[in-house]
């Protein structure tokens, strides 16, 4: 099954992509500020790991336009918690075990959502980012386990982990990306060990 999903704003449309595979494993929200190609193989490599994915932008064409746009975390929390109360309500996924995949200026915010999703949201992943940006209300109250992913030259993200580390409560794991690596192996074992029914 594949769909196209779009969510109306003030600001403007905000377009996703739907992919399910038969007797899926679990639904990954892809979460991004907006589409980047990679994207596309990155939900490919996962419904042929045989969960299903939702990729979905977080800001409209518009909000783009502002250069402090992604840097708003409590924007992007709010539009990640309201994707997340629309697959509450969607036949298709809503009985699915559920995790999050965010990168970069998207991560503290997917801290934010689960945080506040901790009933929904089984684990959450995150490729980079600031996340001591969510700040430490969120990170104390973090359920899901944790995965950090860092490039091997992303020392601003890892300080960032090590500062948000005494917050967190919850299982969480750090690993080093090889130069080349696809983060999807990473993802898939975290997955697999934390999302399955």
């Amino acid at each position: 099954m594949n769909r196209h999903i779009t969510q109306q704003t003030p600001h403007g449309s905000l377009h996703g992509q739907f992919d399910r595979p038969d007797f899926p494993r679990g639904l990954i929200l892809l979460a991004r500020s907006h589409h980047v190609p990679v994207d596309t193989v990155t939900a490919a490599n996962l419904v042929a790991r045989g969960y299903a994915v939702f990729v979905m932008e977080l800001l409209s064409a518009h909000e783009l336009q502002f250069a402090d746009a992604t840097q708003n975390v409590p924007r992007l929390a709010q539009r990640l918690i309201d994707v997340l109360d629309m697959i509450r309500s969607d036949g298709d996924m809503q009985d699915l075990p559920l995790g999050i995949f965010a990168s970069g200026d998207i991560a503290p915010a997917a801290i934010r959502a689960a945080a506040q999703r901790d009933a929904q949201v089984k684990a959450v992943i995150c490729h980079g980012g600031l996340i001591d940006r969510a700040g430490a209300q969120a990170l104390d109250l973090l359920v899901a386990p944790l995965l950090m992913l860092f490039d091997t030259d992303d020392s601003i993200g890892e300080t960032a982990y090590q500062r948000a580390m005494s917050h967190l409560h919850c299982v969480h794991e750090k690993q080093v990306l090889e130069i080349g690596e696809d983060p999807v192996i990473p993802v898939a074992a975290w997955l697999s060990k934390h999302l399955e029914y």
